[in-house]
């Protein structure tokens, strides 16, 4: 469905500024809209999983740990698939996190993917300049995420910053000059970034964050000693079909959570980059952009 045609259909959540603000941007923010005991539901069991990391070596197929990490000093990079980790992350990505997505994609909405970001007071955290699709692409671009911040987030912290409009403009080449994939611009391509247009997307905790999948965006280093989480849920539309092999699939994944499915998939004439081929399995764009993944940019 076009912009206009998804504008017709009655908004469940958003208001209508905030839906053409997505329009217009490719990405919107919207203030403390997750419920407080909802909120501290979901912070409970993501204290819960930092927990359990402690116990863990190595990455896995549940967690992404960061440099350093150990009992004393979990650093946990990434929750993977948290939509199957517990029933709580679940019920938020099929409830109020679905309704959202309905408002920006239309009324038949697909689950994609989800997993939970941690920044740590470390500059390795930093994720780069990159843009979605090229991870997953699909016949068309309605495509989202909707990240939702689980403690307050300032610039302190490592706040999402996307460059206003960049959904509308050609997409960028996620592979380095050796052909390896980075799951990021080249320095020299990230360097031509025009700062006026970026913003960064700060707010308390239960705010929630959404770009669509062309946006470029990026997350500076955090500044602060106290771990920022952000909870992240990938939907696209029901008419959005996947071109490759899903990053990394769940039981969940292209599940209906709105709507109905649908009998005919539409096609943006825009080119999109191929990823490596995900069959074999996938890490994270931490690893990626660090380049601890396969060098060849292959399977993982």
């Amino acid at each position: 469905m076009t912009p206009e045609n998804i504008l017709k259909q009655p908004a469940r959540i958003l208001t209508s500024a905030q839906r053409e603000d997505y329009f217009e941007k490719g990405f919107a923010c919207v203030p403390e809209i997750v419920p407080p005991a909802l909120l501290k539901r979901i912070q409970q069991t993501t204290d819960d999983f930092v927990e359990q990391s402690r116990q863990v070596s190595e990455s896995g197929d549940r967690f992404d740990i960061g440099p350093g990490h150990s009992m004393d000093k979990p650093v946990l990079r990434r929750l993977k698939s948290p939509d199957t980790a517990h029933d709580t992350y679940w019920e938020f990505a099929t409830g109020l996190m679905a309704d959202v997505a309905a408002d920006l994609l239309g009324p038949n909405v697909v689950f994609h993917h989800s997993k939970l970001n941690f920044k740590w007071f470390d500059a390795s955290d930093t994720v780069k300049w990159h843009q979605d699709i090229q991870f997953f692409p699909h016949t068309n671009y309605n495509v989202l995420t909707i990240g939702c911040y689980l403690t307050d987030t300032s610039m302190e912290n490592g706040p999402l910053a996307a460059l206003r409009g960049s959904h509308n403009e050609d997409l960028y080449d996620q592979y380095d000059k050796d052909g390896k994939w980075t799951g990021m611009l080249s320095d020299e391509d990230a360097a031509g970034v025009d700062m006026s247009r970026v913003e960064y997307l700060t707010g308390k905790a239960g705010s929630i964050t959404i770009h669509n999948a062309r946006t470029l965006h990026y997350s500076p280093s955090s500044k602060s000693p106290v771990p920022r989480p952000l909870l992240l849920n990938c939907y696209t539309s029901a008419d959005a079909k996947p071109y490759t092999p899903h990053p990394l699939p769940t039981s969940n994944t292209y599940k209906i959570v709105r709507g109905k499915a649908v009998k005919w998939a539409e096609h943006d004439s825009r080119p999109c980059q191929i990823p490596p081929d995900w069959s074999g399995g996938y890490t994270s764009i931490y690893a990626a952009q660090a380049g601890e993944d396969n060098p060849s940019g292959g399977m993982m």
